[in-house]
């Protein structure tokens, strides 16, 4: 039988077969047409770079930090060199038309992508994401380098430094994490004079009844603990240990009843108080503990959540350094800055990043379920390098494997 040539249909762009293989079914193309919609950034005419293309291509830089502008694209069309028989050439844009294309798109759509499919994942019967009847999360920051440009340094500054300043201007984020399966969720990024406790006041939004929130010391204030408390979320939350925490009402398991105020005098004359649940505990024969370790909790109840179980729970807290390092270290690579070079584009640049996180942390949810595994026991760098190498493999799969992107 004869064969017969593959060959894009009449008037078909190269670029309308891009996608992300392995990666589009975390971000579907429906979706994305739907934010671009909503945020007015649908490309209105024909370009070699339309914006839905750009959104994954935004996505696929995380994955090749180490590698130029032209060649990440390159690696994207690759997978669709077969419809153009051999000896073809695809043609890749230029890292001028790249930078254009990205700048049309801007951060918005990139966020707001972001905000409406990064979410906990972990489903009853996933390993290492339960409490009882509580979804496990925890709250944290961290800072990440970005090009030393001088708009970037103006937008994001730097951090102070032993000698003067750092080499390189810092955004600093703060992320709520799902700990049984690494996916950092509620993310929020800012310059790096904007502090943590400012952003969790975004990231908190983000929760909601049936979770429970680990928080190390430096995150409890009055208004903070209120915000995260009116989510409907619980709490458990360590506190410093010079905080005034009276005992109101012992409890069988050794954990107390007590009130926090939003100020001394408030306190002083027992007003406007907030019933909270103290666990005070030592690490008995662990090198470099501390002398004691005080938490709170809006879970009353010391049968639903006793102190013991609890007290050993907060140290899960440690999942978000966990995950934290895969996105700064395996993905991003290590002593990688981010390399756009305006304030707008490492806006975009940070979310693709965090898209690229959630969507190889989705891959591997999915593999521990079939295998009957904690996800913690998976490689993320494995799965980093598989999805690289499979992104040239299936480039020219539309999303799903059903619809195009025309």
């Amino acid at each position: 039988m004869a064969r017969t040539v593959a060959e894009l249909p009449s008037g078909t762009r190269i670029t309308d077969f891009i996608s992300l293989g392995v990666l589009t079914k975390t971000f579907p193309l429906a979706a994305i047409r739907t934010v671009l919609g909503s945020t007015g950034k649908a490309s209105l005419r024909q370009r070699d770079l339309p914006a839905h293309v750009v959104v994954y291509y935004v996505i696929a830089l995380a994955l090749y930090m180490h590698s130029s502008y032209r060649e990440v694209l390159r690696c994207l069309v690759e997978g669709i060199q077969w419809l153009l028989g051999p000896g073809a050439v695809v043609k890749v844009a230029g890292k001028s038309g790249i930078s254009q294309a990205r700048t049309r798109l801007g951060w918005k759509p990139i966020q707001q992508l972001h905000d409406d499919i990064v979410k906990p994942i972990a489903v009853e019967s996933t390993k290492g994401a339960w409490y009882r009847s509580w979804r496990l999360v925890s709250l944290d920051g961290s800072t990440l380098d970005i090009a030393d440009e001088k708009e970037n340094e103006r937008a994001f500054a730097r951090p102070a430094a032993s000698r003067g300043s750092s080499a390189f201007p810092q955004l600093r984020f703060v992320s709520l994490v799902e700990n049984g399966t690494h996916v950092l969720f509620g993310t929020r990024m800012e310059n790096i004079k904007t502090g943590e406790i400012t952003l969790a006041k975004e990231v908190l939004a983000s929760l909601e009844k049936g979770m429970l929130c680990l928080a190390d010391r430096n995150f409890f204030g009055f208004e903070l603990w209120n915000q995260a408390r009116g989510t409907r979320a619980d709490l458990l939350w360590r506190v410093k240990k010079n905080l005034r925490l009276p005992c109101e009402k012992r409890l069988p398991d050794d954990s107390y009843l007590s009130r926090v105020y939003r100020s001394p005098k408030d306190q002083r004359h027992g007003r406007n108080g907030v019933t909270v649940r103290v666990i005070e505990y030592r690490l008995e024969g662990v090198q470099g503990a501390e002398p004691i370790y005080r938490l709170l909790t809006t879970i009353v109840d010391h049968e639903a959540a006793p102190a013991t179980e609890l007290a050993a729970l907060y140290h899960e807290r440690w999942e978000i350094e966990t995950a934290l390092d895969e996105l700064k270290t395996h993905l991003r690579g290590s002593r990688i800055v981010l390399r756009s070079k305006t304030p707008d584009l490492v806006r975009q640049e940070f979310y693709g990043l965090m898209m690229a996180h959630f969507a190889i942390r989705g891959l591997m949810h999915e593999a521990a379920l079939k295998a009957d595994e904690d996800p913690d026991r998976l490689s993320f760098l494995h799965a980093v390098r598989v999805a690289r190498r499979k992104i040239a493999r299936f480039a020219s799969l539309p999303p799903s494997g059903q619809e195009s992107l025309s």
